[in-house]
């Protein structure tokens, strides 16, 4: 298993989790950078993702839409703050409408990434930062800890292939 912890912390607004795999940060850092393997482990299993877009560089956006089960939709927009491939990149990270436009109704959240050599390889802490405890608890409630566990448990997979 992949997911080594997962921390929220409500007293600093944080979601924290950590991974480790046995690749080096170079092979981590294509899981974000090229939009097909993004795709096959942004979302749970059950939600595959479909990246329209990424520009991967500060200011640049990614689009991109998940499709349950019973072929609905969930589109969510990132736009990169900072890039410093292959060791960090942080993004805002929001909700779209079927359109693609920013969903202004939904909360938006900060995701920082940092990707550090490891024993095993790589070691990859995805942190969430949220504006107030009731975005907080909205997200929560909505399942965000165990998508992300489960759709970062998709990686070990990918790798593997390389």
């Amino acid at each position: 298993m992949t997911v080594v912890s997962a921390t929220p912390d409500t007293d600093n607004l944080t979601l924290t989790i950590v991974t480790e795999f046995t690749a080096d940060p170079e092979r981590v850092w294509r899981l974000w950078s090229d939009p097909r393997r993004l795709e096959r482990w942004w979302g749970p299993p059950a939600w595959p993702a479909t990246f329209t877009a990424l520009d991967l560089r500060p200011g640049g956006r990614a689009a991109y839409y998940m499709t349950g089960p019973g072929g609905e939709k969930a589109g969510g927009w990132w736009e990169f703050v900072t890039v410093d491939g292959p060791h960090a990149l942080s993004f805002d990270d929001g909700f779209a409408r079927d359109d693609g436009t920013p969903d202004p109704a939904m909360p938006v959240t900060r995701a920082e990434v940092d990707i550090t050599g490891a024993a095993s390889g790589s070691r990859m802490t995805i942190r969430s930062r949220f504006a107030d405890t009731e975005q907080m608890r909205r997200l929560v409630d909505m399942g965000m800890l165990e998508g992300m566990s489960e759709a970062l448990g998709q990686i070990d997979a990918i790798l593997a292939e390389d």
